[in-house]
């Protein structure tokens, strides 16, 4: 049987130009193929994973232009994020204590199974340099990173394209320290950096510079308001549009990244002499305690929403951070080994694919990570 298929006009003719629909010939009659509506096109497009809609940008100008437009782009990422499978979600693994190389592994298969059968390098920007660094934070298939010796960037690994930051513009000596936080300020659809930079002048309490960097505007600015002293850990989580921080005095203090105001968080009273150690429990916000009770806030905002959801048994509970669970416990107090995502890497997130690309359209400069 002989197939012919007759050409298409482009997509992007006039409205009352004629259209020729695709047809199939075979030796005894010719088939019609149905032409779909572009709202249905779009219904299948975005459904498909990042690495398959990469390739079809090169089908058409269309197909180009929708994959590339801003709501194609969010629905994909809400689809995505919502997925029951966890089928688009990736957890980076990396300690810098000693420092190692990170890894990578998918989400699913941890929680179809009881081991990791999945696992593979992280093959970031700068990977053959020298440099060590470490992971701000990650949101919306985005991860900021901050690079010893080069600076801050802002990379997708799924797109494959990153973006490094102009310096903050302050200067800091060996003394000085730093801590940075990455989230998003869903008014202004916008990405943000928070950067707390401590000036150790030989006084104490020490200066505070509080700097913000938005990705839209590509620039940074000094904001006020920051009044807290020493922070427990410089590892900063991104909750609601928030980054939030825990200080020595184990206070949850924040910074809202729509109108970049600083407030404190309430957190139950959990007793006396106890260390705690702030993270991201699924979504929500959570603490966790010396005596090894996971905390989460169910609600954020609302303080009678604070949960305690579990003791861990174990007496080795030293830089352990919970990051979810496999499923439902019919026990508050479970064993390590029945609690998925109890991880002693100090630098863990959790990762989402994405298009949400870090360069802005038409910037010059852009730059590519290679495979």
């Amino acid at each position: 049987m002989e197939l012919q298929m007759e050409s298409v006009g482009d997509e992007a003719s006039h409205q009352h130009s004629k259209r020729h629909q695709p047809t199939i010939q075979t030796s005894d009659s010719i088939l019609t193929l149905p032409i779909l509506p572009p709202e249905l096109i779009t219904e299948i497009l975005v459904r498909f994973p990042v690495k398959s809609l990469l390739k079809f940008k090169s089908v058409s100008k269309s197909w180009l232009a929708l994959i590339l437009s801003p709501d194609f782009t969010k629905n994909h990422l809400n689809l995505s994020a919502n997925n029951k499978d966890n089928t688009y979600h990736r957890i980076i693994l990396r300690d810098s204590h000693p420092p190692r190389d990170p890894k990578v592994c998918p989400l699913r298969s941890l929680l179809d199974g009881d081991f990791v059968t999945e696992a593979y390098d992280f093959d970031y920007p700068m990977k053959n340099t020298t440099s060590c660094f470490w992971t701000v934070g990650s949101v919306n298939g985005l991860i900021c990173l901050e690079v010893v010796d080069i600076g801050l960037c802002i990379w997708n690994p799924t797109i494959r394209k990153y973006k490094t930051l102009a310096d903050h513009g302050t200067e800091l000596n060996d003394d000085d320290t730093c801590s940075y936080g990455f989230g998003y300020d869903e008014v202004h659809d916008d990405y943000k950096v928070v950067g707390l930079l401590f000036i150790h002048n030989g006084d104490y309490p020490y200066d505070v510079t509080v700097k913000v960097y938005s990705l839209k505007s590509d620039s940074w600015r000094q904001t006020d308001g920051f009044q807290s002293g020493d922070l427990e850990s410089d590892l900063a989580k991104s909750v609601d549009g928030k980054i939030h921080w825990m200080t020595s005095e184990g206070e949850i203090i924040f910074i809202d990244l729509v109108d970049e105001k600083w407030a404190t968080l309430n957190h139950p009273c959990y007793g006396e002499d106890l260390r705690l150690k702030l993270g991201v429990f699924g979504s929500d916000l959570s603490t966790f305690t010396s005596s090894a009770e996971l905390w989460v806030l169910k609600e954020y905002g609302v303080e009678e929403s604070w949960e305690n959801i579990l003791t861990i048994k174990t007496h080795d509970i030293y830089d352990i951070r919970p990051l979810f669970i496999k499923s439902n416990l019919e026990d508050d107090f479970v064993s390590p080994d029945k609690t998925v995502g109890l991880t002693t890497y100090s630098d863990s997130e959790i990762h989402i694919e994405s298009l949400v690309c870090p360069i802005l359209q038409n910037e010059p400069g852009t730059q590519l990570a290679q495979p």
